[in-house]
């Protein structure tokens, strides 16, 4: 195996190539890493625990490139994580003089964690980036389309109309509930520090009077939240991310489902700004964006699934249960980042047709106001008598291919009663118009 054989996306164009990609790949993984090896040698030079000059030469050796990641995967297998080797390297790297500050009271699961969460911030910022660019894309949707009628659809049905700048404004709620969530999970991620059974203990021993501090100190250095307790078999960070990533997946899967719904041939409400081409087919424009997102939607949940069940974690540090976290989280990491650069292209460049739209609103000969036919006439009528003359209505409708306007016409009991606005759909969309305003003052 090569490097260049390793870790290309051959098979996830939902993330291939996506800021995503690049931050949780294999030698961004290596550089937290090293990352959190050289934070933790400068804290304890901090406090006068290791030599400035350890530090220094820690912190120089802790460049990605001067290893090999591929090396270093293999040899993983003697002791069941990258860290053990990678230690060595770094080690040899440092020179004799300093080597021996090199991961000094720390256990690889200190530094895989604090380079996991290193790696999942950096992750997110740039999600969060993309999210931002899909929130901005809906926004302008929704607003230049607050009054843009359209039939409202429910068990794959029409209903009653409502508008596309609702719809849209729906979608950005969840974007912004996506966002929320992840800002606020990113922001908590801490360092891990604990050493062989979190008690810190081997860190006493090398002379830390106050242990907590050199923790403390640790978190500063390598830019993550100071833990309350070591939390080796405490896994509420990892659940944390697992339950952000699967509701931004699923947020985002929102969106994509309702694209590929109203984008289908026969009903071309919308379209992707671009589509994808088809290797047999060349009229073809495919919806290829929100069918990437739709597929992370669907596997990022059985992804959060092996996260929680991490949470069962025995002892002080497990066996098995650490370990299976990694590559689902990052396989999480990736998908939701590449769902989130595809929602911001998607959005950006969505287009709506209108008069589609308001064709749509008569496929059922005017049957899409029923509802307001029904209390409009209830005072006329009674609500027993409305309710039974627009069914008959809406069955001759159906069977005769007539417009409902021009059975009411014919009705004796409702030829004096003016229904010109009642029959209108466009007039029938509620507070479809105030409920976007409001969604839309959200920031």
């Amino acid at each position: 195996m090569t490097a260049a054989s390793s870790d290309t996306g051959l098979l996830a164009p939902g993330w291939a190539g996506s800021p995503a990609a690049d931050a949780t790949g294999d030698t961004a993984y290596l550089q937290a890493l090293l990352d959190a090896e050289a934070a933790l040698t400068r804290a304890q030079a901090a406090l006068g625990l290791a030599p400035d000059g350890a530090a220094t030469a820690v912190t120089g050796a802790a460049d990605a490139g001067r290893f090999d990641v591929v090396a270093l995967g293999l040899r993983a297998r003697a002791g069941g994580n990258p860290v053990i080797p990678l230690v060595a390297e770094v080690t040899a790297a440092v020179g004799a003089e300093y080597g021996s500050y090199v991961h000094r009271g720390a256990t690889s699961q200190d530094i895989m964690d604090t380079a996991t969460m290193l790696v999942a911030a950096r992750a997110l910022a740039l999600v969060l980036a993309d999210l931002a660019r899909t929130e901005r894309g809906l926004a302008r949707l929704s607003f230049a389309h607050r009054a843009t009628v359209l039939p409202g659809r429910t068990l794959t049905q029409h209903a009653v109309p409502t508008t596309f700048g609702l719809k849209a404004a729906g979608w950005r709620s969840l974007v912004l509930d996506a966002r929320d969530r992840v800002a606020g999970v990113r922001d908590a991620l801490p360092a891990q520090l604990g050493g062989a059974a979190g008690t810190l203990a081997a860190f006493e021993a090398y002379g830390a009077g106050d242990p907590l501090a050199l923790t403390a100190a640790f978190a500063r250095e390598v830019g993550l939240r100071e833990p309350a307790l070591p939390w080796h078999t405490l896994r509420t960070p990892v659940a944390d991310l697992a339950g952000c990533l699967a509701f931004t997946a699923g947020a985002l899967g929102k969106l994509a489902a309702d694209v590929l719904t109203l984008a289908r041939t026969e009903i071309g409400e919308v379209a992707e700004g671009s589509g994808g081409g088809s290797s047999a087919m060349p009229h073809k424009a495919n919806p290829v964006r929100a069918t990437l997102i739709a597929a992370g939607a669907r596997r990022a949940p059985q992804l959060a699934a092996v996260l929680y069940g991490a949470l069962v974690a025995e002892d002080e540090r497990p066996a098995g249960a650490w370990h299976a976290e990694w590559e689902p989280l990052r396989d999480l990491l990736r998908l939701v980042g590449g769902a989130a650069r595809d929602a911001a292209e998607l959005t950006e460049g969505l287009r709506v047709n209108a008069e589609v739209m308001r064709h749509h609103l008569d496929l059922t000969h005017g049957l899409i106001v029923s509802e307001r036919l029904s209390a409009v006439l209830a005072p006329v009528l009674g609500r027993a008598r409305a309710k039974a003359l627009l069914s008959e209505l809406a069955a001759r409708a159906h069977a005769e291919g007539r417009p409902l306007a021009e059975l009411l016409a014919e009705e004796p009991e409702v030829r004096d009663v003016d229904l010109a606005d009642a029959i209108d759909p466009a007039r029938y969309t509620g507070a479809a118009g105030p409920l976007t305003d409001r969604a839309l003052e959200r920031r």
